[in-house]
Order: C-alpha cells, then structure tokens, then sequence
C-alpha cells in the first residue's frame, strides 16, 4: 500500500479507493493540472514481467476506447521500483448492484441497464470483449451517468482458462472456449435477471431468457439488440424475444391507450346517463 503524501510521478496520493487481484486504486490529486484522480497501480510480485505488460495493455485498451461510458485514461507510467500504473478520471457513483437496492421505478431501472448497453457495444465494434460484466463492474453516477469498468479481462490473455465471475459467465466462457459479443450478451443477460429479482413482465423474463440461453446462436446478436428489446418493452410495444397472448395484447393495448378509453368509456357513461334521464 501507497502511503498518503507519496507521489507517483506527478500524481500525489490522498488515499487508497480500493483493491483487486492485480492493482491497486488511489484518490491522488494530479499537481501539474491540480485536478483529481484515480491512480491503478501494479500490486503484485511480476518477477516475468507478464503482469506489468497486462496493466499497461488495459490502460492501452481503456485509451483506445474513447466513449462516455468508459472510463478515460489520461496517463501512465512506471514507478522507479517497476510496478506499472495509470492514471484516469475520477469516477463518482454508486456501484449498480447498491443502486439497485435502493429500489428506483422499474422504467429507470430498464433505462439504466439500456446505457449499459451502449459502452458495451461500442467496444464490441473495436474489437474488445469485457469477459466480466456484472453490477459490481458498473457504475452509476450522480446524474445519471453510466460507465463499465474493470476492462483487464478483456485483453484475452486468459485464452483456454476459465477467468471472470461464474455467476454471470457465459457457458463457452466457462469451458476456456474462444468469446465474442454474444458472451458479453450473456452477462449482460444476468445482470438484468440480477436487477429484476422477482416479479418480472412476461415480456421482459422472455428477453432474460433469450440473452442468457446456453446456445450462443439463440441469443442477441449483440449489446445493442438487447438494449432494444427491452426499450421496446419501455415503450409498450412488443418485444422480439417474447410471443404474445391475445389477453397480452388486449393489457397491452389498454396501458397505451389509457387517456382515450378513458375518454371513450366517460363518453359511453355520460350518454347512457342522458338517455335514461331523457327518456323518464
């Protein structure tokens, strides 16, 4: 651990954010553009040097794609010891697993997994898988921002091993087999099964379903699709992955339509109520 008052480069530490399997995360101010931080710096004993050249691969990949769902990566460097850091945008938030605790109408919820989407899929069109998509590797931030984090699984270098969350990991994933955008499908599949614990629409259980079905072919073709899918549901239209009943689209119908049957039905009531007064 970095003690405060230390300084990395021209970054000065003010305290430790958090820690993972292979970096370490400070709050650190940047004393050339007096700004705030966040610092990643290689915490593990590299003795080959494989993990060195992993941090500076994700802070290659972090920089190369430029999306405000991502987080951007403004510098990096290597401490006079060897360990490899980078530094990025301070991110403020709350993680999606605690945002979903404090219980926001469903439609926010759908919208928010819907922006979840869209950083996913840009980096599926530059070539980058994340491999570890879950809440806890999403934040949402105080205006309703929302960015994925945690891209170092997305280097690949984890080819033929089983690496990510098992939870949320897509059965080819899990056999050490090769991944694409239908993976990350998947995940993102879970995460909104994990976002509507109980109590889901037909509509949106049918969409679940089709994201996370152990038959990549069967799924989304990718983020975009999905998060399209479940707009649809948002904008009371049917949705591709579910086939409705007749009692479905009659709800349907009726949810959409709420201020003209209204209208009709008063219409209806007013004119029974005149012909049975006129007609006494």
């Amino acid at each position: 651990m970095i003690a405060a008052g230390k300084k990395i480069g021209r970054y000065e530490i003010r305290s430790q954010l958090g820690a993972g399997g292979m970096g370490e995360v400070y709050l650190a101010r940047d004393t050339q553009l007096d700004r705030q931080v966040a610092v990643k710096v290689l915490n593990v004993t590299d003795a080959t040097g494989e993990a060195a050249d992993r941090l500076l691969a994700e802070a290659r990949i972090l920089a190369r794609l430029e999306h405000p769902g991502i987080v951007p990566v403004h510098d990096a460097g290597a401490l006079p010891d060897g360990r490899i850091y980078y530094a990025m945008k301070l991110i403020q938030g709350t993680r999606l697993d605690r945002f979903s605790e404090t219980k926001p109408p469903l439609p926010e919820l759908l919208r928010t997994f819907c922006r979840v989407c869209e950083p996913v899929a840009f980096a599926h069109s530059q070539g980058v898988f994340h491999r570890d998509l879950k809440p806890a590797n999403i934040m949402v931030g105080k205006f309703g921002e929302v960015l994925v984090l945690d891209w170092g699984l997305a280097l690949g270098w984890t080819q033929g091993r089983t690496a990510g969350t098992p939870e949320f990991m897509a059965p080819e994933q899990a056999r050490g087999d090769s991944v694409n955008a239908r993976s990350d499908v998947y995940a993102l599949g879970k995460t909104l099964a994990f976002l509507l614990p109980g109590g889901r629409p037909k509509p949106l259980v049918s969409i679940i379903r089709k994201a996370t079905s152990p038959d990549a072919e069967m799924r989304y073709t990718g983020a975009l699709e999905l998060a399209d899918d479940v707009a649809r549901f948002l904008d009371g239209v049917p949705v591709l992955a579910h086939k409705e009943t007749v009692w479905e689209r009659a709800q349907r119908f009726a949810s959409r339509n709420k201020v003209w049957i209204a209208l009709i039905l008063t219409y209806v009531v007013v004119r029974a109520v005149l012909f049975f007064w006129l007609g006494r």
